[in-house]
């Protein structure tokens, strides 16, 4: 997970410095970092990260409102580096369409996703009750 996660981190960064970059041998260079970063570091650690994450799972046979959320999450993160992926090809292709601003707010995204899930695996809320509770304290101040 640590791998993967350092792969999301890093890997936006580098688009930054790419999509600000003027030289030819530096775009290029970008773009061996890139795709070595994207394939040879960041895919086999998603897919360790899900494979140990099932393993887990199923071993330890967690339940509650909290791990579906923190499963949404992890399906968001699956997508989020599905769209790196597509960000890798496009400066390969030097088709890219975005500046560094755009890609410095899409590197915030990883970070706050885990922020979340280490509240979630970390307090376990009961989100159905959670839920509940704030439905329920707003019907009674609208009545």
């Amino acid at each position: 997970m640590v791998t993967w996660f350092a792969g999301l981190f890093y890997l936006p960064r580098l688009f930054v410095y790419h999509a600000q970059c003027e030289d030819q041998p530096g775009k290029e260079r970008f773009k061996i970092m890139e795709r070595k970063l994207y394939y040879g570091i960041m895919t086999p650690g998603a897919v360790l990260t899900v494979v140990f994450g099932v393993w887990l799972w199923l071993g330890y046979g967690f339940t509650g409102s909290w791990l579906y959320a923190k499963l949404a999450l992890v399906l968001l993160l699956i997508f989020y580096h599905y769209y790196c992926g597509k960000f890798v090809t496009a400066f390969k292709n030097d088709v890219n369409r975005h500046g560094h601003v755009f890609y410095r707010w899409f590197n915030e995204f990883p970070v706050l996703v885990l922020f979340a899930v280490v509240i979630l695996v970390v307090v376990k809320p009961d989100l159905v009750q959670v839920i509940s509770n704030i439905w329920l304290d707003h019907n009674a101040t609208i009545q």
